[in-house]
C-alpha cells in the first residue's frame, strides 16, 4: 500500500501561526518566512484542491477576489513596481498563490523570483509582526 505524503499546505495555517495575516472566506494568508522580496505573501485555499476548475464558479470568483484584495493591500504597504502572481502547484499540489512585490531595484528584476538561488532573509520576531500588521491594516 502506497502512502501519499501529507500535504504541507493543508497544515501550514497551524504550522506557521507566527506568520498569519488573515483568514478569509475561502483562503488563508500568511507572510512568507523568506523576506528576500519584502512583503512576499502566500495565499492558499482552505480546501485541498489543485486546480481552479475544481472549484464551483461562485467560489472561484470569490477566491480570485480574495487574491486581488490581498495583492492590493501588499501594494498599498510596499508600493512595488509590480506584483507577481504565481500559481504553480507542481511541487506542492494544493492551490496557493505566491504574491510577490517586485521592485526594479531587486537583484532578479525583471526575471522570475526562481531565476537563480538567493540567500533567505529572515526577520526578527518583531520584524515579522510589524510587517504582518501593516498588511493586515491595509486589508478592507
Amino acid at each position: 500500500m502506497t502512502m501519499t505524503p501529507p500535504c504541507p499546505m493543508c497544515s501550514r495555517w497551524d504550522a506557521d501561526r507566527d506568520l498569519r495575516i488573515a483568514e478569509l472566506s475561502h483562503s488563508y494568508v500568511i507572510l512568507n518566512r523568506d523576506q528576500f522580496f519584502p512583503g512576499y505573501t502566500l495565499l492558499f485555499t482552505k480546501s485541498h484542491v489543485t486546480e481552479l476548475f475544481h472549484l464551483e464558479a461562485v467560489i472561484r470568483a470569490e477566491l480570485t477576489e480574495e487574491v486581488a484584495i490581498v495583492a492590493k493591500a501588499i501594494y498599498d504597504v510596499f508600493r512595488p513596481d509590480k506584483i507577481n502572481y504565481e500559481l504553480l502547484g507542481n511541487m506542492v499540489p494544493h492551490m496557493h498563490w505566491h504574491l510577490v512585490p517586485r521592485f526594479a531595484s531587486d537583484p532578479l528584476w525583471p526575471r522570475p523570483i526562481w531565476a537563480e538561488p538567493h540567500e533567505d532573509i529572515h526577520l526578527s520576531p518583531d520584524g515579522y509582526r510589524q510587517r504582518i500588521e501593516s498588511i493586515r491594516k491595509a486589508l478592507p
